[in-house]
Order: C-alpha cells, then sequence, then structure tokens
C-alpha cells in the first residue's frame, strides 16, 4: 500500500516536472519550479527504491519491483539535465 502510493506520487511529480514548459524567455519561474519538480522525484525515487528493497528483503516483492524506481529516476534525471527547459 505505502509503495503503490509512494510510486503513484513519485510519477506524478514526474509528470509536473516534464509538464512545466516556459512561456517566454522571461519565464524563469516556470524552469525553476520544473527543476524543483524533478529534483523532488528523484529524491522521492531514492526513498521508493529503499522502500522497495525493505520489501524484497522481507520476501514481499520480487526483484523486479525495482525497475519502476529506476524507470522514473531516470526520468527525473533526464529532466535536470538534458532535457531540462530552455529560455
Amino acid at each position: 500500500m505505502f509503495l503503490a502510493l509512494g510510486h503513484l506520487i513519485t510519477v506524478y511529480v514526474v509528470f509536473l516536472a516534464y509538464a512545466a514548459e516556459p512561456a517566454g524567455p522571461w519565464d524563469r519561474e516556470t524552469v525553476s519550479h520544473s527543476g524543483f519538480a524533478a529534483g523532488l522525484a528523484f529524491a522521492l525515487c531514492i526513498a521508493t527504491a529503499l522502500l522497495t528493497a525493505l520489501f524484497v528483503k522481507a520476501k514481499w516483492l520480487r526483484a523486479w519491483w525495482f525497475i519502476l524506481p529506476a524507470v522514473l529516476a531516470t526520468a527525473a534525471f533526464l529532466r535536470l539535465t538534458l532535457l531540462a527547459p530552455e529560455l
């Protein structure tokens, strides 16, 4: 339950990071909001990966559950670096 909620929140924050596009060269606020959302999503990915590790260690889940935090962390990292919105 907690893991699914953590993944849903992370997916939503990654979506917000990608949805934020500046309206023009004067819109620095949107660029900073996108960066904040991507950084928050990356932190949430680390938290959900640690929670996944706990559940895998307890044998409640299988190891392939690490795929979702890895994919989301990659998406957040790309938004922070290569796919960051430009002014």
